[in-house]
Formats: C-alpha cells, sequence, structure tokens
C-alpha cells in the first residue's frame, strides 16, 4: 500500500507578513498625499464661497448703489461658514473690520477653524476689486 502525502495550500505567516509590510509602506506613502488633497479641496471650497460672496456684495451695490449704505449698521452675509451645507466647519466667512465695510469698500475674508485651524496656508482675503491674499497660488 502506497500512502501519498498532499501538500495543504495556504498562505503561510512569511507570506502574510510581506502582505502587511507591503500595505504599511504603501499607507506610509499615500495617507499624507490623501490628507494634503483633502485641505486643497476645502481650501478650493471656501475659496468659491468667497468669490460667491464677492458676487453677493457686487449685486448689492448694483441695487443699492453702495456696499454699506447709510444707516445700515452691518451687512448680513448669506454663507458664513464653508461648507455652506451645515456640518463641521472649516473656514468661517465674514466681512473683515480692517479696513471697515463703507459704501464703497469690503474685504471679505475666510478664517480656517476646526481641522483646519492649523493650516499652513492661513486666512484668505478677498475686496472689492478682486485682489486677495495670499498672492502665492501654491496654497489657494
Amino acid at each position: 500500500m502506497l500512502v501519498t502525502h498532499t501538500r495543504s495550500r495556504g498562505v503561510t505567516l512569511v507570506e502574510l507578513m510581506i502582505a502587511v509590510a507591503v500595505v504599511a509602506i504603501l499607507a506610509a506613502v499615500g495617507y499624507p498625499s490623501y490628507m494634503e488633497h483633502v485641505k486643497s479641496t476645502r481650501r478650493a471650497e471656501a475659496k468659491a464661497a468667497l468669490l460667491e460672496l464677492g458676487q453677493f456684495m457686487e449685486r448689492k451695490f448694483s441695487a443699492d448703489g453702495c456696499y454699506k449704505c447709510g444707516s445700515d449698521t452691518t451687512v448680513t452675509l448669506p454663507i458664513t461658514q464653508a461648507p455652506r451645507d451645515g456640518g463641521s466647519a472649516y473656514y468661517n466667512l465674514s466681512l473683515t473690520s480692517s479696513p471697515a465695510v463703507s459704501a464703497t469698500v469690503f474685504t471679505l475674508q475666510a478664517v480656517p477653524t476646526g481641522v483646519m485651524s492649523g493650516d499652513s496656508c492661513g486666512t484668505y482675503t478677498l475686496d472689492q476689486t478682486g485682489t486677495h491674499t495670499p498672492t502665492s497660488s501654491t496654497c489657494w
């Protein structure tokens, strides 16, 4: 009688450890890149919201002849955070107090908050002439 031994098929511990190491290396390289992309997307959303608020101010100027007229004490913005649909705010959107909003001047700002509060790109501003800061295209 002949006894045959069949080799079981499966994954050895060494093969499993190699697969885990490869996945760990890919995650170590890919995760920081992914997080930078997420931050970039949040900045783009805040910039788009600020441009929309700039258009709101221009429509106000077209309708009233001024950004802040006579006895108006405040200008109420339709959007005060990004993302605009609610949830946790990444940027607070507002009119700056320096320079103060007047009949012919306004400056809007997007200030990082929440998970974006440590963002190295900082605050983005936009004024009535379309001038924005920072002017560097590496962040905004």
